[in-house]
């Protein structure tokens, strides 16, 4: 496995970059998988009771697609292993301690945190007094 598991490492490298535009999670009926993919989520996950997406907030408009409120993401550009331990929690509790929900998706080389688009420039400022240490 790549990529970083030493969380001290890892917690004073995060660099969280806001990424531009807003997000949104939608449920889907699974069996139209297919047709879904040509909106091009940038995360998916199947569960019984659906498929979440997670996609840009205009796409999920212009397909009138019920959905949550508005999301900014913010991704740690260190390279953590999906091994690691510890970065997950460390980050979430930075966060609670503002008042921030977070969504975390873990993905093969970067850890992303979907929070609310009003309180993005809040959770860049946490996280990277928890990258400061």
């Amino acid at each position: 496995m790549s990529g970083i598991t030493d969380l001290s490492t890892l917690l004073a490298s995060l660099e969280p970059v806001l990424i531009d535009g807003e997000f949104v999670y939608a449920t889907v009926q699974s069996e139209n998988l297919h047709d879904y993919l040509a909106l091009k989520p940038i995360g998916m996950f199947l569960e019984t009771e659906g498929l979440t997406l997670i996609l840009p907030r205009d796409v999920a408009d212009s397909a009138e697609l019920t959905s949550s409120g508005p999301l900014r993401c913010i991704t740690m550009m260190v390279h953590s292993s999906l091994e690691a331990v510890g970065m997950t929690a460390a980050m979430a509790a930075a966060l609670t301690k503002e008042g921030i929900s977070a969504n975390v998706v873990a993905a093969y080389y970067h850890d992303h945190i979907f929070v609310p688009a009003v309180d993005a420039e809040r959770a860049v400022t946490a996280l990277r007094l928890l990258s400061a240490g």
